[in-house]
């Protein structure tokens, strides 16, 4: 299903969620009800078109992403405060000095702290342990490749260490709770606690998967970034900390909406390590990652929408895998129908010679003179017309009024000759029979149509009288003739 959008953090007892510009948080407070507070988080983005563009707006969304979790975390640990305690001389200060921003200040004050400290862990001290070793003893790649290793190491030294703290624990079964109910959501199901339940704890647009890819894509930075001097090196580091953060949130973004093998395989580390950044939430903590997208996402409208879109798409592909399958049985159709009109033809013509001979008599045709009924493969023998019987009765009795006839007919002349013998002249007529007959059988046999068929028939009779007529004026011997019509 398509991607939701939604993105959400962990805190104190509790789940963010952010949809778009709205973000709500919903604790579980001491007394066991869900507090929810939603509010409105503008991004900066909207003002200035020009930071949307591809790896700036991931910088600055980082940022942003950033200022709104400590907010967060703080907003969520004020359910958790015992007596309030009385401000210190720095916080005095600060109201006194900035008023009603002091918040923001404190707020950015922290953000930059974290941010440097992450950077000096994560970014600085591998380099400066690989810095010791002399580049005769190993290169400069493979000391790169060393220090990315060591800041891997570093990272999960420090997400195992923290995970045994006993409030950090509670706060990964809050993040496995809420990745279960965004992909509840987003595989089609209604975000029940039963539906929760059995969804993944593991999601491709994690934090933590996002850190990763920072780690992983720095070692490919500094292997094509070279700097000889090792001051140079760490000015880079920290320089460069923005732009792979940028294109890091490309490849998570990406990879949040696309199903393909190499974006699945390329996440696979990240998911893996959400099993230390995750764990399997009570049916409590999954009613406040509930409690938290519903305060900010229609999922009943998302569910519907992307309903309609795959039942369309599924219909779709059934109505071509039906066209598809109906073309060859058109054509069987087609074949059918044709053979079909073919043999209804043939058996009218028998019907009609016998309602013919009902209604009329006909005078026999003399054996020497009957013409030996013609076959093709496949197909009833074809019957004489009794008109066609008629005319051979007649013109039997009359054998120079049936050459006039022919002549005329054909714009022929013939001389005159004896008859040839009658064995001579019958094997002869046989084998010329047989000839015009195994060519109309070849046509009919590799799927001739009803119409071309009827046609052959048509011109076999006609064939039919000329035999006749050359079998009185012709010799042939040896398929050749002695005497030929000028």
């Amino acid at each position: 299903m398509k991607s939701s959008g939604i993105g959400g953090q962990a805190v104190l007892e509790g789940v963010m969620m952010r949809n778009k510009n709205r973000y709500a948080v919903a604790v579980r407070k001491p007394d066991g009800e869900i507090a929810v507070d939603k509010g409105e988080c503008s991004s900066i983005i909207e003002r200035h078109k020009i930071l949307g563009i591809p790896v700036v707006r991931g910088i600055v969304s980082f940022v942003e992403s950033l200022v709104l979790g400590v907010k967060m975390l703080t907003s969520s640990a004020a359910y958790f405060d015992g007596e309030e305690e009385e401000p210190g001389k720095f916080e005095l200060w600060l109201r006194k000095k900035f008023g009603e921003k002091a918040d923001k200040i404190v707020m950015a004050c922290t953000v930059f702290c974290s941010v440097v400290m992450a950077i000096a862990i994560f970014m600085l001290l591998p380099l400066a342990v690989v810095s010791f070793i002399d580049e005769d003893v190993i290169s400069y790649e493979w000391k790169t490749l060393l220090e990315g290793l060591l800041r891997v190491v570093i990272f999960l030294g420090y997400i195992v260490l923290i995970s045994r703290m006993k409030d950090i624990r509670r706060v990964f079964m809050y993040h496995g709770a809420e990745h279960k109910t965004i992909n509840c959501i987003e595989h089609g199901m209604e975000p029940t606690v039963e539906n929760v339940r059995t969804c993944s704890r593991q999601h491709k647009r994690c934090g933590t998967s996002f850190l990763l890819f920072v780690m992983l894509i720095s070692v490919l930075f500094f292997l094509l970034v070279r700097v000889e001097t090792i001051w140079l090196r760490f000015v880079v580091r920290i320089l460069f900390v923005p732009v792979l953060a940028g294109l890091s949130y490309e490849i998570i973004r990406f990879a949040g909406s696309s199903d393909s093998r190499i974006i699945n395989l390329l996440s696979k580390p990240g998911l893996w390590l959400q099993g230390l950044t995750t764990r399997e939430p009570d049916d409590d903590m999954i009613r406040v990652a509930v409690a938290s997208v519903e305060a900010v996402f229609d999922w009943r409208a998302y569910l519907e929408k992307n309903t309609v879109k795959e039942n369309r798409k599924k219909d779709g592909s059934a109505k071509n895998a039906v066209s598809e399958e109906e073309e060859p049985l058109k054509e069987i159709k087609t074949f059918k129908e044709t053979k079909e009109v073919k043999a209804a033809k043939e058996a009218k013509a028998p019907k009609e010679a016998k309602a013919s001979k009902e209604a009329k008599p006909v005078k026999a045709v003399p054996e020497k003179t009957a013409v030996a009924p013609k076959t093709k493969t496949g197909t009833a023998p074809r019957a004489k017309t009794v008109e066609v019987q008629s005319k051979e009765a007649v013109k039997a009795d009359d054998p120079a009024k049936e050459t006039e006839e022919i002549a005329a007919k054909f714009n022929w002349s013939f001389p005159s000759t004896k008859k040839p013998e009658a064995e001579d002249a019958a094997a002869q007529k046989s084998r010329s029979r047989l000839a015009v007959r195994a060519g109309a059988a070849e046509k009919a046999a590799f799927g001739e149509t009803a119409a071309t068929v009827a046609r052959y028939e048509e011109d076999e009779e006609e064939e039919d009288e000329v035999l006749k007529a050359l079998d009185k004026y012709f010799v042939f011997e040896e398929e050749k003739t002695k005497q030929e019509r000028p």
